[in-house]
């Protein structure tokens, strides 16, 4: 009888495996390569810049041409005016890595100037938690940043009865604790009037495009009035239901919609508040 051949067992992982590992190593070496991208040292990027745009390295790079030590005299000497193509080949050079410094210098000025006005921002928002904290207005008065600016959220519930735009009495303490906040700052500042979705008609106010324009317009005028602050920092914006936080399906959500937003805008934004030159 005929042995049967048995196979023989290799040892080690399979193939399968190596294929896999390698698989990972990528994607290990691609999540580190994010993580160092995502980190920017000013100083580091600045060096690195700085020796992209050396020449000196390619000093030490061999020449992929032999060199036949031709003189200046065998090679020039039938070209006339030649020195003068070389100059201004050396001129475009030179442009070119001067064009190419002052691309660089853009680039890290404008990551400083990001840099500084984050940090401005950030110690804006600070500034105002603290005050809400040493104040006691969280509960009626909250902050939060975005790109704009930091923005101010008041309830209309402690401002306004409903379907009208004139200041309560039990509203002018809470917005004299923002007015005197707006006075240590120079910011431009930005008031909008929101409402929820239920519709309104009246002689004074026909829809709520009317309503929330008027309510921001009291804010302001309260504001500048009251506190002597300049005209010219405010802009008004009444926007209805159009940009509700919640969607309009309870009182509670209506609550929360109705409300009127102090934006102290950031200087990027400032250019829009600032009245058109004559």
């Amino acid at each position: 009888m005929r042995r049967r051949n048995r196979k023989q067992q290799k040892n080690g992982a399979p193939k399968w495996m190596v294929t896999y590992s390698d698989m990972v190593t990528l994607v290990l070496v691609f999540f580190i390569l994010l993580f160092s991208m995502s980190q920017i040292d000013l100083v580091k990027f600045e060096s690195i810049s700085k020796s992209f745009q050396s020449r000196a390295i390619l000093d030490f790079l061999p020449s992929s041409v032999p060199s036949e030590n031709i003189t200046n005299d065998d090679a020039f000497g039938g070209l006339g005016d030649g020195d003068e193509g070389v100059d201004d080949a050396a001129g475009g050079e030179d442009d070119s890595e001067d064009e190419e410094e002052l691309d660089v210098d853009k680039l890290i000025d404008h990551l400083e100037e990001w840099e500084k006005k984050a940090d401005a921002l950030a110690k804006l928002m600070e500034n105002i938690d603290s005050f809400l904290d040493s104040e006691e207005l969280g509960d009626v008065i909250s902050a939060k940043r975005t790109e704009e600016g930091v923005i101010l959220v008041l309830q209309d519930s402690i401002l306004f009865d409903s379907a009208e735009a004139q200041i309560l009495d039990t509203g002018r303490p809470f917005l004299d604790e923002v007015g005197n906040l707006l006075k240590g700052m120079n910011n431009h500042v930005r008031v909008e009037g929101h409402t929820d979705n239920r519709p309104i008609s009246t002689y004074r106010y026909p829809s709520n495009w009317e309503l929330s324009g008027a309510r921001a317009g009291s804010v302001v005028r309260y504001f500048i009035e009251e506190h002597d602050l300049d005209e010219e920092r405010f802009l008004i914006g009444g926007y209805g239901d159009t940009r509700p936080v919640v969607e309009n399906k309870t009182p509670e959500d209506w609550s929360k919609n109705r409300r009127v937003e102090i934006v102290i805008l950031d200087a990027d934004h400032e250019q829009t508040s600032k009245k058109p030159e004559d």
